[in-house]
């Protein structure tokens, strides 16, 4: 058996180990398979993913907030243009109108 298959990763910019099949369905989950490295996809998964569900409250329930996730990790993953969200900022909700 092979040591399982590699891409060329789009956010990392190296060949590395690939996902062993679509994170999940579509067009999106067959984009990520092909041009993500599992590195990548657990840093997107295992972290940065929790932290904008977190930091922004989302619910996952409500359609827009799942689109607004699914932009941010496009943005991560570099298969998208656009800026992630900027997490774990000690400042955010500290303006004189929070207080």
């Amino acid at each position: 058996m092979s040591e399982g298959r590699t891409v060329h990763c789009v956010k990392l910019d190296k060949e590395l180990p690939g996902l062993e099949k679509p994170p999940f369905a579509g067009e999106i989950g067959q984009l990520i398979y092909e041009k993500v490295s599992k590195q990548a996809w657990s840093m997107w998964k295992d972290d940065l993913q929790i932290k904008v569900l977190n930091e922004y409250r989302l619910n996952l329930a409500d359609k827009n907030d799942y689109q607004v996730l699914v932009d941010q990790m496009m943005a991560f993953l570099n298969l998208k243009e656009g800026s992630v969200r900027e997490v774990e900022n000690a400042e955010r909700g500290r303006s004189g109108s929070d207080q």
